[in-house]
């Protein structure tokens, strides 16, 4: 064999043993990094003790939100992930509140305009939240978009609200730091259920239903717990900012989403 194919092929070697060292070393700092923050956020859970955090998975009987492309249901994916979320809550001391805990909606069923059946329903979860005196309401929801190669979770808050938006940012950071598909912002729009509540709330898009790949995470119990996890992790970070000493600028959370 030529001297210069052996060489080639040793620097061919030597490239693809450094490109899996550097890719071990991404992915070890990326695990460890992960690992530090949950220790954080562990930390800091005495924050949301005696919460009541009232949590709405969207949707739900007649109505089941987006179907991704499998045939799977909006409204039982944000059921799962709710109660997950609510289960981590309640370890950690806070009262966890679901607007609905099985396939139904909130609606009176002799309601048969879509419209009036909608707007009853929204108004109830709002209602739930309002009459109990919530410390915060989180709505979990799935997107959906034409273009299938949209993805990441996302979180929306009511404009002009500022406890709204620290929430929403702090969600949103975090949610950036434990999931695929990084990179979204939180967003100001004027929903309802946003728009009527009478506490700091958001709406939590999970992710895209319409991207296969996100779907098929969105349907894995393990992610659906990342994503109960990180939205918990959103939910101590917002308590945490009004201790002084655990306080993180709401800017530097919107610059590293």
């Amino acid at each position: 064999m030529p001297v210069f194919v052996r060489s080639f092929r040793l620097k061919k070697r030597l490239v693809i043993i450094i490109l899996l060292l550097v890719i071990t070393f991404l992915y070890g700092y990326k695990y460890a990094a992960s690992r530090h923050e949950e220790s954080n956020i562990a930390a800091l859970s005495w924050v949301v003790a005696n919460k009541l955090i009232v949590i709405d998975p969207g949707h739900g009987g007649e109505d089941p939100g987006a179907t991704g492309t499998t045939g799977i249901h909006e409204k039982d994916i944000v059921l799962s992930v709710s109660k997950k979320l609510a289960a981590i809550l309640r370890e950690a001391g806070a009262e966890a509140v679901l607007t609905r805990d099985s396939d139904r909606e909130l609606s009176d069923p002799s309601v048969s305009d879509l419209y009036t059946a909608k707007i009853q329903d929204l108004s109830r979860r709002v209602d739930l939240a309002n009459n109990r005196g919530a410390d915060v309401f989180i709505s979990i929801h799935v997107n959906s978009f034409p273009d299938p190669r949209e993805d990441g979770a996302q979180t929306f808050y009511q404009p002009g609200s500022e406890e709204s938006k620290k929430l929403g940012v702090a969600i949103q950071y975090e949610l950036n730091r434990f999931l695929a598909n990084p990179g979204r912002e939180a967003k100001p729009v004027d929903y309802f259920a946003n728009r009527m509540t009478k506490m700091p709330s958001t709406i939590v898009e999970i992710g895209f239903i319409t991207n296969p790949k996100e779907e098929k995470l969105m349907l894995d119990q393990d992610y659906q717990g990342k994503v109960a996890w990180a939205v918990y992790a959103g939910i101590v970070r917002y308590f945490a900012m009004s201790k002084p000493a655990f306080a993180v600028p709401l800017n530097h959370m919107a610059n590293n989403n």
